[in-house]
Formats: structure tokens, C-alpha cells, sequence
């Protein structure tokens, strides 16, 4: 089992811990981090900071979008061994891949981390009122479907994108 672990909003505090968690990715071939609202694809971590700040907030989240709760997972020792996202609602753009993502840094799966951090953002949904977290997993990835099915996830139906299927679970909010 993992270490505690603890989800928290991203700081200026955070940025050179955040680069170092990306870099992670880069390095292992990895150029999508789930749930990480683009981080993977921005240059500036301040320019990624202002982002997801704004997508917190109906008043200033981009119109593109749907208002979002962004959190890094950190362990014991405050290292970010993870990052999950929370969409308030769906969009027709994220109708198929619902309310959340989530990524673990390479060196750190298999830990139970990505479990113990879709709990915790199951408690978040619930003190935010949904009932509900729609999940979707390509059905490849066999670590994130365990995950989810630990987590209470019922599978709903299936899609494909870009070439892959994908299955759609519901989850209801603690």
C-alpha cells in the first residue's frame, strides 16, 4: 500500500516539483499526462498555473472549457507522484471521457496511488454536491480500469477514439 498521500492545488510554490514531473514523463516517452489540464503541452508552468487558476471559477474559465479543480498529488515526502482533475460538468466535447483523469508519475505506479487519489477526488465530488464521476479508459489500459473498478466504477457503454475502444464507467461520488 502507499504512503499517505495529500491533494493540493497547484502553486507558484510547486513549479520546480512540477517541471520535474513532466520532465518524468518526457523522459519515459510519455508526451500525454492525463488529467493534468495540458500541462503536457504547455512551455510556461506560470502560463499553465493561470489556466487551470482560471478554469476554477465560472466567471473565468475558458469558454472552451468546463470549470475544473486541477489537484498534484504529493506523498510524504512532497514529492508530486501524481496529478487528477475534477470537471465539474460535461461539455459535448467530454461527454465520452467524462469528469476525470488522472496520471502517475512512471516511477511511482503500481503503488496504489492512482487509487488512493481517485478516493480522494471521489470525496471532493461529493462536498462539491455531483452525484456522479464519469470515467473513461481505453480498454488497454488495464491499470487505470482496475483502478476504477476498485474505486465502485460500473461499467456504462463503450467508444472508440482515435482507433482505440474505450469504455465509459460511472462512479458514485462518497
Amino acid at each position: 500500500m502507499t504512503d499517505m498521500i495529500t491533494l493540493k492545488v497547484p502553486t507558484i510554490e510547486d513549479r520546480s516539483e512540477a517541471e520535474d514531473f513532466k520532465r518524468e514523463f518526457t523522459e519515459n516517452g510519455e508526451m500525454t499526462i492525463n488529467g493534468s489540464e495540458l500541462l503536457d503541452r504547455m512551455e510556461s508552468y506560470d502560463e499553465w498555473l493561470r489556466s487551470v487558476t482560471d478554469n476554477t471559477s465560472s466567471d473565468t474559465v475558458n469558454p472552451l472549457w468546463v470549470v475544473t479543480d486541477t489537484y498534484f498529488a504529493f506523498d510524504d515526502n512532497n514529492r508530486i507522484v501524481g496529478i487528477i482533475d475534477l470537471r465539474h460538468e460535461l461539455n459535448d466535447f467530454l461527454k465520452d471521457f467524462g469528469n476525470c483523469g488522472y496520471s502517475v508519475r512512471p516511477t511511482e505506479r503500481r503503488k496504489g496511488y492512482a487509487t488512493e487519489m481517485l478516493r480522494l477526488i471521489l470525496v471532493r465530488a461529493g462536498e462539491i454536491g455531483m452525484d456522479k464521476v464519469q470515467l473513461s479508459v481505453e480498454r488497454s489500459n488495464e491499470a487505470s480500469v482496475k483502478t476504477i473498478v476498485k474505486n465502485g466504477g460500473k461499467y456504462i457503454r463503450s467508444f472508440v477514439f482515435e482507433g482505440e475502444e474505450a469504455d465509459v464507467y460511472m462512479i458514485c461520488a462518497i
